[in-house]
């Protein structure tokens, strides 16, 4: 398939703004039970500004491979079958959560809900948390279940996808919180840190099990099939139509198999390798845990471009891959 950069920064942006929202939670949360010190509302409420300035960023970059935006509204109809209706509904409704989460530290404003039995009271910013933990885990799997549930593209539909939609999303928001922490909450930076590499290494699992079982996918189809002709040798020499058209430029990458060879172990090592040394490091040199979080994000743009661009849509069997 052929990637679409609006696609590639949307996906990326949004899912490091979910994971930052559920790496504050999760401090939260600790927090709550008395396993972590309690931080400021401050720390919580400009730490979900930043959240949702990332899930404005992929908002807007999902507008740019729209060929009507003005009717944008109209892809929510179909949620009843549409797994992209789904997403449509459930980012603006996280969003809403978000900024109600982080306004009600920031004005501070958290009435008690309801105290239980142990004596825990759970306030309004801990239900909103809740909320915005179930929606954000929703949003995952309705973005990766996009891609995942079509049969026809085989190296897309696998679990796998879902998994490391949310994982690599997850390994993303815990870097950048750790990165917010050390200079916001410097004593907490280590707690944020060390769920980043856990969850690094388990994305890095994910990914690396993904591009193993596509690598032993075998075509169900061949040229023969593809054109309904049984010769044992058949080779394309022309596109038709005196060139190109929407089939072979819009399925297909145009890149050249050496140009996959050399990005595939690039994003390995910026999305996983690199990030979790100078997560290891950032535990001495805060500095550090930005450059983990810049470099990562590359390396995810990276990922997700060769997430795009190795399913192999079957036209390409009629029209060998000719871009």
């Amino acid at each position: 398939m052929k990637p679409a950069f609006s696609v590639l920064f949307l996906t990326t942006l949004i899912g490091a703004g979910q994971g930052l929202f559920l790496a504050l939670f999760t401090h939260q949360s600790y927090a709550m039970f008395g396993l972590l010190t309690m931080q400021s509302d401050a720390f919580y409420g400009y730490g979900s500004v930043l959240a949702l300035l990332f899930l404005i960023g992929g908002l807007i970059a999902s507008f740019f491979h729209l060929g009507r935006p003005e009717r944008a509204w109209r892809s929510a109809t179909k949620w009843r079958t549409s797994w992209l209706s789904r997403e449509v509904i459930v980012l603006p409704a996280f969003m809403g959560v978000v900024f109600l989460y982080g306004a009600s530290h920031l004005l501070a404003y958290r009435p008690e809900v309801v105290t239980l039995p142990s004596g825990l009271i759970i306030d309004l910013s801990a239900v909103l948390g809740t909320i915005g933990t179930l929606l954000a885990f929703a949003l995952f799997v309705c973005t990766a279940m996009i891609y995942a549930c079509l049969r026809f593209l085989r190296e897309w539909n696998s679990p796998l996808t879902v998994i490391n939609y949310i994982l690599l999303g997850g390994s993303s928001g815990f870097i950048l919180a750790a990165f917010y922490a050390a200079s916001a909450a410097p004593d907490q930076a280590d707690f944020f840190a060390g769920w980043a590499i856990i969850i690094t290494l388990l994305a890095f699992a994910g990914r690396g099990a993904s591009l193993w079982r596509n690598a032993r996918i075998k075509p169900k189809s061949s040229m023969q099939t593809a054109i309904g002709i049984k010769h044992p040798y058949i080779t394309q020499r022309s596109m038709g139509s005196m060139g190109g058209s929407f089939n072979t430029r819009e399925y297909f990458h145009g890149k050249s198999a050496a140009f996959l060879r050399v990005i595939k172990p690039a994003f390995l090592l910026l999305a996983f390798v690199v990030p979790l040394v100078l997560l290891t490091l950032g535990l001495t040199t805060p500095a550090l845990l930005g450059v983990a979080f810049v470099l990562q994000y590359f390396g995810l743009l990276a990922e997700r471009w060769f997430f795009f661009a190795q399913a192999n849509h079957p036209q390409n069997l009629y029209y060998q891959t000719i871009g």
